[in-house]
C-alpha cells in the first residue's frame, strides 16, 4: 500500500523558542514540518511582531505554502497580531505569551495573578542572558543599576525546559543579582508538543 505523503506545514516563529520547537519536531517525527524564525529581539519590541509575521506569513504564501502556523503567542502585541493572522487565515500559539505556553494554560492561569512580579526566565534566556540583558542595560559596565531596572519585580522564576544544572546556575546568579527571590519550575515543553503535534496535523490551519 502506497502511504501518502503529508502536507508541508511551515512554522513561522520567535526565534527564541527555536531550538524547542526542533525537539518536538525529532521526538515526534514530524518530517512535514518546517520552521522559519524571526528574529529573537522581537520578543523586547511587541510592536513590530505584527508587521514582521504580516511579512513572513506573505512571502511564505508566495514560497507555496498553504498550511502555516505561528509559532508566536500574544507575546505584548495587544491583540493586533490576531488581525494579522485572521487576515492571513492562520493560527497561533494559545496564551498571552511563551511563558504561559511553557507552563500549560491551565497551570499559568492558577499563578498569573500571583507572578505580576516575577521576572521569568527560559533556558532560551539563561543561554543569551548576557547578551539579551546585561550588555544591551550595560550592567558589565554599571551593575549597581540592576535593581534600579528590576525594582517592580520580586522573584526570578525559572521555567525549565530541560534539567540543566547549568542553565539553573545562570538563573539563581541573576537572580542573586538583582536582590531577588528564587524559585524553578520545571515546565519542559508544556503546550507546545499539543499545539505543534495539532498544526502539523492540519486541524488548527
Amino acid at each position: 500500500m502506497q502511504r501518502t505523503t503529508p502536507e508541508k506545514v511551515l512554522v513561522i516563529a520567535c526565534g527564541m523558542l527555536a531550538r524547542e520547537i526542533l525537539a518536538v519536531k525529532l521526538a515526534l517525527g514530524l518530517i512535514h514540518l518546517d520552521l522559519q524564525c524571526l528574529p529573537a529581539s522581537l520578543h523586547f519590541h511587541p510592536a513590530r511582531i505584527p508587521g514582521a509575521v504580516d511579512a513572513a506569513v506573505g512571502e511564505a504564501r508566495k514560497a507555496g505554502y498553504e498550511h502555516i502556523f505561528i509559532g508566536y503567542a500574544d507575546c505584548g502585541t495587544g491583540g493586533l497580531l490576531d488581525k494579522v493572522l485572521e487576515k492571513h487565515g492562520v493560527a497561533r500559539l494559545e496564551g498571552p505569551h511563551c511563558f504561559a505556553v511553557y507552563q500549560g494554560a491551565e497551570a499559568f492561569a492558577a499563578v498569573a495573578e500571583a507572578d505580576t512580579t516575577s521576572f521569568y526566565m527560559t533556558d532560551f534566556l539563561c543561554r543569551q542572558f548576557d547578551a539579551f540583558f546585561i550588555r544591551p542595560l550595560g550592567l558589565d559596565r554599571h551593575p549597581e543599576l540592576a535593581r534600579d531596572f528590576f525594582a517592580n519585580y520580586q522573584k526570578v522564576v525559572y521555567l525549565a525546559q530541560t534539567e540543566n544544572p547549568r542553565l539553573e546556575l545562570v538563573a539563581r546568579n541573576a537572580a542573586a543579582m538583582l536582590e531577588l527571590d528564587y524559585e524553578k519550575r520545571v515546565t519542559f515543553l508544556g503546550d507546545l508538543g499539543p499545539a505543534l503535534t495539532r498544526a502539523a496535523s492540519c486541524t488548527e490551519i
